[in-house]
């Protein structure tokens, strides 16, 4: 296995506060979970983060964000991924309770690649 087959890239889109939370962290770590989330879903593909960004987090907040970031493969493939939809909108169900581990597994940092609507400064 090569350094890049040991390493899976995952996205996530996002709103302003989740967005926020990442950067306090240095861009390095995903929130905990919110007690009405017991799922973290990160997705396998930047076309349909872009969509959930554009259609439910510029919805809900006036901006969204499509964030990739890298995982360590042995802690991701822990994880079969789930089809939820059209054939490209397919996405990791990990445990709110896994979210440190997935955090201590994550290579680099969590970027910004797509940015949809208007966000608010503080």
């Amino acid at each position: 296995m090569t350094a890049a087959d040991a390493i899976v890239t995952m996205y996530r889109p996002v709103g302003p506060v989740e967005l926020q939370l990442v950067h306090d962290s240095g861009d390095k770590l995903w929130p905990p979970r919110l007690p009405d989330q017991p799922i973290f879903y990160p997705v396998t593909n930047q076309k349909y983060a872009a969509e959930i960004a554009q259609q439910w987090n510029v919805r809900d907040s006036g901006y969204g964000a499509v964030t990739r970031f890298a995982v360590r493969r042995e802690f991701v493939d822990r994880y079969e991924v789930q089809q939820v939809g059209a054939s490209h909108h397919t996405e990791w169900w990990i445990p709110a309770e896994d979210i440190d581990e997935l955090n201590r597994n994550i290579v680099g940092s969590i970027e910004v690649i797509e940015e949809f609507g208007v966000k608010q400064d503080k």
